[in-house]
């Protein structure tokens, strides 16, 4: 994209105060765009950061706005947040509000504005390629490019495609939560940071002398600034009389055995060691969370490893659908390390015929599978964890990903 073309282009920039964000402003005013800055208002804390992004917008000269998202925040991140954690799932919210809110609600501002793009201080890295699919040959993988009959003369064009890729700093990539976006999100997105590391944008802040040069890191959920989970579902899960999830029950052992006593489901998570209130030789861990029984169940160290999970809510970047089996490098928490798996479609006509389920055997039981995936994986996996995310890599690129609905938990085998 040329300077000239540039110029006359607008991008809406989600400005939070932070560093990243605002270098994310600098760059784009430097590329020659017509920036404009947004700070979304999701919770009462952000207020103060949107203090900082205005007095960086003026520095910058560029427009500012603040645009108030607390009740959709509410409705779509609070909501399902307190409603996974009732159910004995552990959400990752920075993915729902990434999907509903930054990708979502500033996009519809965006196009409001008349802007062409809109840009995140995200480390990661989008890219436009021709079309490709995936499919899996025995134990190999191959690629071939999807051809479309061109208008002219029979001609064939290779489909165009946005890739989502890893930032180039291993240590601040985030493509895992944006697994979520759709080509007409990406094709529309800038995300300039992507092809730096996070000291060269301290570095420019300095340079540039923001204010912001030295601030430091947002929480990681931005809504709990106590780190108290406990606490903030307390508050927010309404009831009469005690919270859903908060009801004592049974702890029992692989065996089902009962062992001692939870305080509530919602105050546990798949492979928690502290805080589970069990004296034992050796230390336990949170192995399965039973909702249905309000159970909790506990084991040593090598009970939670698990070689397969199923995920839903679906949603491929580099390919339309998944149609036959893929090798891939899955990722089952943000700061987890990719390990080699296989993804197994599970359509209407994928249904694999397996053993009822109970709270000790972990095998999956039959069901409606459609729009899910089997995950298997080549190495067993510590604490597979209900309702956080499974992201699937081609190396630097994302394919795609979902959201585990449960793990196949086994011992680990020497």
């Amino acid at each position: 994209m040329g300077s000239n073309e540039m110029s006359s282009k607008t991008v809406v920039t989600a400005m939070s105060g932070g560093v990243d964000s605002s270098v994310t402003a600098v760059l784009l005013k430097d590329r020659g765009f017509k920036v404009i800055g947004i700070t979304m208002q999701i919770w009462e804390r952000s207020r103060d950061w949107g203090d900082y992004a205005k007095k960086i917008a003026n520095k910058l000269g560029i427009p500012h706005y603040v645009l108030d998202l607390r009740d959709i925040f509410k409705e779509k991140v609070i909501a399902n947040f307190c409603e996974e954690y009732k159910q004995g799932r552990t959400p990752n919210p920075c993915i729902r509000c990434n999907k509903y809110i930054k990708f979502d609600s500033l996009v519809k501002k965006a196009k409001e504005l008349g802007a062409d793009y809109i840009a995140t201080g995200h480390y990661a890295r989008i890219q436009k390629a021709k079309g490709k699919g995936h499919t899996l040959s025995g134990t190999g993988r191959e690629k071939s490019a999807r051809r479309s009959l061109g208008a002219g003369g029979g001609r064939e064009e290779a489909k165009i495609r946005y890739l989502l890729k890893k930032g180039i700093d291993t240590k601040k990539d985030q493509s895992y939560v944006l697994y979520t976006m759709t080509q007409e999100q990406l094709q529309h997105t800038l995300m300039p940071l992507g092809d730096l590391t996070k000291d060269r944008v301290k570095q420019i802040a300095k340079e540039k002398d923001l204010s912001v040069a030295n601030r430091p890191e947002s929480q990681e959920i931005c809504f709990i600034p106590d780190n108290n989970y406990g606490d903030f579902l307390r508050k927010y899960i309404p009831a009469e009389g005690l919270p859903e999830g908060t009801e004592p029950g049974p702890i029992v052992n692989k065996e089902g055995k009962v062992i001692g006593e939870h305080q509530g489901i919602i105050f546990y998570t798949i492979g928690q060691r502290k805080r589970i209130g069990v004296a034992n030789k050796e230390p336990l861990y949170v192995i399965t969370i039973d909702k249905e029984n309000n159970t909790i169940v506990v084991g040593k160290k090598e009970e939670g490893y698990a070689d397969e999970l199923l995920a839903d809510n679906l949603n491929f970047i580099d390919i339309e659908k998944l149609k036959t089996p893929i090798k891939v490098e899955a990722k089952i928490r943000y700061l987890h390390q990719p390990s080699a798996a296989t993804v197994i479609p599970l359509g209407k006509d994928r249904v694999h015929p397996v053993k009822s389920s109970d709270i000790t055997s972990g095998e999956f039981a039959i069901g409606e599978l459609f729009n899910r995936v089997k995950v298997k994986f080549e190495q067993p996996q510590w604490a597979i964890t209900p309702g956080q995310a499974v992201v699937f890599y081609d190396k630097e690129e994302v394919i795609g990903g979902g959201t585990i609905e449960r793990g196949k938990y086994e011992r680990m085998q020497d």
